[in-house]
């Protein structure tokens, strides 16, 4: 029986899964509301390695921020994606158990029961580059979906908004220290990137005093403090 649905260019998905695929939505375009409107979804991606180009994603964990707050009802729960083949080094890198991997969602539901989960919505994350280019290249290879939403990173925002009172290296636990903030478990997915929402909320005050109180100003100011950084190198 010739079914033409299936023809398509990437990884073979079932009928239901293509539909899901197409179903998702357009990314919005960073918007001028006021960041206390906006909904963002603040990610975390726990992988087998740091080579963006041969690691995998081992585990994906989500927060979303609206109306100014953490919805703590409105999350992505840490979800072990089954790699292709058996990953034992994980173990050593995450604390993940080969056989928790082995047990773990197929990848394809897992990555459409993230995607909208995601919508629209513009994407958060410590270290965005990483998080957003191996997230890409997960669904790129698993479900042929190319990722465009907009990527903001915290571990930008926070020193570009703190330049004279910040901690004295840039990484996520540096930053919830000097806030105060307390991450419950560091290299777990879902408590990461609650860390990373509740950082980035102290930041939204912040950028709110300095006058960038938008996705579109703040990735303005972004854009030309990246430029006064390297033209000091």
């Amino acid at each position: 029986m010739n079914m033409p649905w299936f023809k398509r260019r990437g990884p073979v998905l079932g009928l239901e899964q293509l539909q899901r695929c197409e179903r998702l939505p357009e990314p919005a375009a960073l918007g001028t509301c006021p960041l206390r409107e906006q909904r963002l979804v603040v990610l975390d991606v726990e992988t087998s390695g740091l080579d963006m180009r041969r690691d995998i994603v081992l585990s994906i964990g989500a927060v979303v921020i609206e109306d100014g707050a953490i919805d703590l009802g409105d999350q992505f729960q840490s979800t072990l994606l089954r790699p292709a083949q058996k990953i034992s080094e994980s173990v050593l890198i995450h604390g993940i158990a080969p056989s928790e991997l082995e047990a773990g969602d197929d990848p394809v539901e897992a990555l459409l029961d993230f995607m909208e989960f995601v919508g629209d919505s513009p994407i958060l994350a410590y270290h965005a580059i990483f998080d957003q280019r191996m997230l890409a290249r997960a669904l790129r290879q698993t479900l042929g979906y190319k990722l465009r939403h907009p990527f903001i990173d915290v571990a930008e925002i926070a020193p570009m908004l703190c330049p004279d009172n910040r901690p004295r290296h840039n990484g996520l636990n540096e930053w919830c220290s000097h806030f105060g903030l307390q991450v419950l478990q560091r290299h777990h997915a879902s408590a990461d990137a609650l860390a990373t929402a509740e950082l980035a909320l102290i930041l939204f005050s912040k950028a709110h005093r300095q006058g960038a109180d938008s996705l579109v100003a703040l990735n303005q100011r972004l854009a030309n403090w990246r430029q006064r950084q390297h033209a000091r190198l």
